[in-house]
C-alpha cells in the first residue's frame, strides 16, 4: 500500500459581527485549518491537520515543496520510519515551527489509514484506551471590542458569559487574560469565580502576555481565586522562567500522533499529567480524542475522576464551522462528556460540502509513475 496522493487545504471561515474575538496577542476575524488528505495507491483516504495558528500559507507550502517527495511511493503503513525520516531530514534547520507542523499532518493522516486498513481505532493500534469518553472543559471568555473600550466593565461582561457556560453544563472553563492590565484582568477572574463558583474548576491562559514579575502577581490571585492551572504565562524564550511549568502538547504541531505518544509516554513516567491543547478543526479534536482515550490515570486509583488523576479535553466554544460543520455529524457533548471516537482511524468522516465550501486554497502532490 503506496502513498499515491497528498492533498492540502487551507480552510478559512470568517467570522462576523459578535463572533469575533481576541487574545492577549491578535484578534480572530476567522478560523482558519489547514487539512491534509493522503490517498493510498489501493484507495484508501486518511486525514491529518498542520499547525495551529495562523497564517498556515507556509506549512502548506513545506508539505509539497519539501516533504511530499519524500514519501510519495512509500508505504503508507510505515509510521514510524517515516515520521523518523521526515524528522531527521529537517533537524539541522527546523526542529520545531513550520516543520514540524507539517510533519504532524501527515503523520495524523497516515495513522488514519493504518486504522482504516486495520478496521479498528487509532487508539486500538496504539494499546487500546483507559475510557470511552471524557470529560469536556469548556474554553471561551475571550476578550470582546467593548472590553478594550470599557476595561472595567470588562468584569461584568465575563461574568454573563461563565454563567451561561456553567448554566450549559460545564463546569470547568478555560479563558483568557493577559490583554488588559493584570488589575483589570484580576477583576475578570473575581467576576468568574463569583459566577460559577467554588466547587467549579477555573484556569487561565494570557498566551506568554507576562513578564516574571507581572505573571507572579496574576499566578498568585489565580491562587487565592481556587483557580486549577495557569497555563502559558511567560514568552517561551524565558526557558528559565518556564521550566518549572508543566507544558501541553498539541497534536497538530508537536509531530503529530506518533510524538504525541512518545510525549505521553514521558509525561507517565514522571508521574506528571497530561492535557492535550485541541484549537482546529474537527480533524485534529479527533486525534485528540484518540490520544486522551490512552492517557492512563495519574496516580492510578479504582475510580478515576477528572481533573484529579484523570483527562479533561479543551472544547472551544466560539464559533468554529471547521470543527462544528465538517465532520460529518459533529461532537455531540452530553452530560459534559465527549465519545471517543470508535469507527476505524481517526472514526470520522469528512463532508466533501463543508470543505469545498471553505476552502481557500488547495496543493497536490501525486507519485510519478
Amino acid at each position: 500500500m503506496r502513498i499515491d496522493r497528498i492533498e492540502t487545504f487551507l480552510l478559512k471561515a470568517p467570522l462576523e459581527g459578535s463572533e469575533r474575538f481576541y487574545s492577549s496577542q491578535a484578534p480572530f476575524s476567522d478560523r482558519n485549518s489547514l487539512i491534509v488528505r493522503i490517498t493510498t495507491d489501493d484507495g484508501l483516504v486518511g486525514w491529518g491537520e498542520s499547525g495551529i495558528s495562523m497564517p498556515l500559507e507556509h506549512v502548506q507550502t513545506y508539505i509539497h515543496d519539501v516533504l511530499a517527495s519524500r514519501i510519495l511511493g512509500k508505504s503508507a503503513l510505515e509510521t514510524e520510519p517515516l515520521w523518523d525520516k521526515l524528522y531527521a531530514f529537517s533537524r539541522d534547520f527546523g526542529r520545531k515551527a513550520t516543520p514540524v507542523d507539517a510533519l504532524s499532518g501527515i503523520d495524523i493522516a497516515l495513522w488514519d489509514i493504518r486504522g482504516k486498513d486495520a478496521g479498528k481505532p487509532v487508539h486500538a493500534l496504539m494499546g487500546d484506551a483507559f475510557r470511552q469518553t471524557v470529560r469536556a472543559y469548556a474554553t471561551g471568555l475571550y476578550y470582546r471590542e467593548d472590553d478594550l473600550n470599557d476595561p472595567k466593565g470588562a468584569a461584568d461582561r465575563v461574568g454573563v458569559e461563565a454563567a451561561a457556560f456553567r448554566d450549559a453544563g460545564f463546569s470547568a472553563i478555560k479563558g483568557k487574560i493577559g490583554l488588559l492590565s493584570a488589575r483589570d484582568d484580576i477583576r475578570r477572574m473575581q467576576a468568574v469565580r463569583e459566577a460559577v463558583g467554588r466547587s467549579s474548576f477555573s484556569w487561565r491562559m494570557p498566551n506568554h502576555a507576562y513578564n516574571r514579575h507581572t505573571a507572579r502577581t496574576v499566578g498568585n490571585a489565580l491562587h487565592d481565586l481556587g483557580f486549577l492551572w495557569f497555563e502559558e504565562p511567560l514568552v517561551p524564550e524565558d526557558i528559565d522562567g518556564c521550566a518549572a511549568l508543566r507544558r501541553e502538547a498539541d497534536i497538530s504541531a508537536c509531530g503529530g500522533l506518533s510524538e504525541g505518544q512518545k510525549i505521553l509516554a514521558l509525561s507517565t513516567s514522571f508521574h506528571t499529567p497530561l492535557c492535550l491543547h485541541v484549537w482546529g478543526s474537527g480533524v485534529v479534536a479527533a486525534a485528540a480524542l484518540q490520544l486522551t482515550a490512552m492517557i492512563p490515570p495519574i496516580p492510578y486509583t479504582f475510580a478515576p475522576r477528572a481533573p484529579e488523576n484523570a483527562p479533561m479535553f479543551e472544547y472551544d466554544r466560539t464559533r468554529n464551522p471547521l470543527r462544528d460543520d465538517l465532520v460529518t455529524g459533529g461532537f455531540q457533548i452530553e452530560n459534559e462528556t465527549l465519545a471517543i471516537p470508535q469507527g476505524p482511524g481517526l472514526g470520522i468522516e469528512i463532508d466533501p460540502d463543508v470543505l469545498k465550501r471553505f476552502t481557500w486554497r488547495k496543493g497536490e502532490s501525486v507519485m510519478e509513475c
